[in-house]
């Protein structure tokens, strides 16, 4: 969890990614774990007491147009790095995260992802799992590779920040 929002260049990789990263949407924003909460960015199902092999984890925000292998690559390396460190997870948030108030939200210091791909390529920077990953100079690339993506669609920005730009389609629908 402590790399969710620089994760998201590689798991939320295209301008359109952000689009379903919405409050109140089916992909998680909020960056919290829970046992049954949907609205949880990791979720671990309940399963049956004795039934341990059931057990599982849900990373609900990667967007399908992420490439699975960058995407395993990143995410496992983030969760070694968790170990490594011994870093706990805070509680479980159990009750809809989208219910709560944001003064609510800020007390149980849980972060959201970022709403654009220009602010996910920005976290990366800052967050050494991605580069570590990619290695420096892949990362490099990839780095250069979307915030070139990012600078051509700037000049369509919508107004309604949902809105799908003839940009849009054209680059990822009929390219």
């Amino acid at each position: 969890m402590e790399h969710a929002r620089a994760l998201c260049a590689i798991l939320a990789p295209t301008v359109n990614s952000y689009k379903r990263l919405v409050p109140g949407y089916e992909a998680p924003v909020y960056v919290a774990w829970s046992k049954r909460n949907r609205s949880a960015l990791i979720r671990v199902p309940a399963f049956p007491p004795n039934s341990e092999s059931e057990a599982r984890i849900e990373f609900r925000c990667p967007d399908p147009l992420c490439n699975p292998y960058l995407a395993y690559a990143v995410i496992i390396e983030a969760g070694l790095d968790g170990i490594k460190k011994k870093i706990s997870p805070k509680e479980p948030i159990d009750t809809n995260i989208y219910h709560l108030s944001e003064a609510k939200r800020k007390e149980l210091d849980i972060a959201v992802l970022p709403s654009s791909l220009k602010e996910a390529l920005e976290e990366w920077k800052s967050d050494e799992i991605c580069i570590r990953t990619l290695g420096k100079e892949n990362a490099a690339k990839y780095l250069d590779l979307k915030m070139q993506e990012w600078v051509e669609y700037e000049s369509h920005l919508p107004k309604n920040k949902n809105q799908v730009t003839a940009w849009e389609l054209q680059k990822y629908l009929y390219a």
